[in-house]
């Protein structure tokens, strides 16, 4: 499913939802302004016998969706979104390194899993350009790529995998012993016990102008949406830390120069990245800098930031920016649930188990992990055993052979 064309306008929310979608489930596909490109609207009233209804999605088949939903979306690419049984040893609750991690490690221990995750499978590895630091691959290896091997080593093990699937909450079963998990889709399954692995998403500025420029100007990731911004003369990376530099290389094949703003007065990323980037000279760096604020009609048209020392102002013209500050923990579904920190991460004990007894977690989305891709993998393992060996414990839930 890699010949798919997507017409629409950089205006359309529902055309940044589709494009969003595509570029997580790391689905190739072709841009068609319909504002830019006259051709394009032509194609679109041909096809819609005059419509002129927006995105319009089109496959290498011929068949094509008008403003789909991410179900249809979904179930053309293949995805699995219901799950086959009503009921499991262990629901998985995110499809990212910990997640996945923990459902190879379950189908090897005979613990009957389902691994449910909201957008596609792999998590935010599967956006990152190149991963240098992963144990086994000496030379470096595409996030895509590795987020692939995941999934495919889970499929060879036979987990149930649901993608594009959310979860609006959990909570006891009939017996107070099980758990209830209610997906987006308005099924329910039960389960022994549930791992939380959602990970974390991609923080915003929260200034004027970003809601209304995301999807057109102001992105947050580089693999997705950076050659579409192929011969420009600028592009903003907004951060100073791995992922902003790393993101930042990788966008330099496709402008002459990349200006790099700090808020911080000193960059954050490893040693390496930055003698990297200061000897490149098509990078610029503003450190101790803050974006004030986004212009732009239907587009990224500007950019406004203040120097904190000295109060300078300054206003830019890039192509586009891309936001690399920070992540947030996905936990809106299990607030008033489990206990969480400060900052929404879910806290857990020693044994990676949270305050509702069942109830594990892992990877990034834990109060005081590292958010380090190897950890999350060695995270999802770790919190599997003990959920094994709480099984085991309470032995007349599971299936599993307690003697093993």
């Amino acid at each position: 499913m890699s010949d798919v064309t997507v017409y629409g306008a950089p205006w359309c929310p529902d055309c940044r939802r589709a494009k969003k979608f595509l570029g997580e489930h790391r689905v190739h596909y072709e841009w068609s302004d319909i504002d830019q490109n006259p051709d394009a609207l032509r194609v679109v009233e041909e096809l819609q016998g005059g419509g002129r209804t927006i995105p319009t999605v089109v496959f290498s088949d011929g068949s094509l969706f008008v403003a789909p939903t991410n179900e249809q979306l979904a179930r053309k690419l293949g995805l699995s979104i219901t799950a086959t049984r009503r009921f499991y040893d262990l629901a998985i609750i995110g499809g990212g390194p910990a997640g996945l991690a923990a459902a190879v490690y379950a189908a090897r221990e005979g613990i009957d899993a389902v691994v449910v995750e909201q957008a596609a499978l792999g998590g935010n590895a599967g956006t990152t350009e190149r991963i240098d630091n992963y144990l086994g691959f000496p030379e470096g290896v595409g996030g895509a790529e590795l987020a692939e091997r995941f999934v495919a080593q889970a499929q060879r093990y036979g987990v149930e995998l649901l993608s594009a699937v959310g979860v609006e909450g959990f909570g006891g079963g009939p017996d107070h012993e099980d758990v209830k998990v209610r997906l987006g889709t308005g099924q329910e399954i039960d389960a022994h016990t549930v791992l939380i692995a959602t990970g974390s998403s991609y923080r915003r500025l929260d200034i004027p102008g970003e809601s209304e420029l995301i999807g057109a100007g102001v992105h947050f990731c580089a693999t997705c949406d950076g050659p579409f911004y192929r011969g420009a003369g600028e592009l903003l990376i907004i951060g100073g830390g791995n992922s902003a530099l790393e993101e930042g290389l990788f966008l330099s094949q496709f402008a002459d120069r990349i200006r790099v703003v700090e808020f911080a007065p000193e960059l954050r990323a490893s040693r390496l990245l930055q003698d990297k980037v200061r000897q490149s000279p098509q990078f610029v760096i503003h450190l101790n800098t803050e974006i004030t604020e986004l212009h732009g009609r239907h587009r990224l048209e500007s950019v406004d930031a203040r120097d904190r020392g000295s109060g300078e102002k300054y206003t830019w013209h890039p192509a586009a920016a891309f936001v690399f500050i920070g992540l947030d923990p996905s936990t809106s579904f299990a607030g008033g649930t489990v206990d969480l920190d400060r900052w929404g991460f879910v806290v857990t004990d020693d044994q990676f188990q949270t305050s509702v007894p069942g109830v594990f977690a892992a990877g990034d989305v834990r109060a005081g992990s590292t958010k380090q891709l190897a950890s999350a993998v060695g995270e999802g393992v770790a919190a599997l055993l003990m959920i094994r060996q709480y099984l085991q414990h309470h032995s007349h839930l599971a299936r599993i052979d307690v003697n093993a």
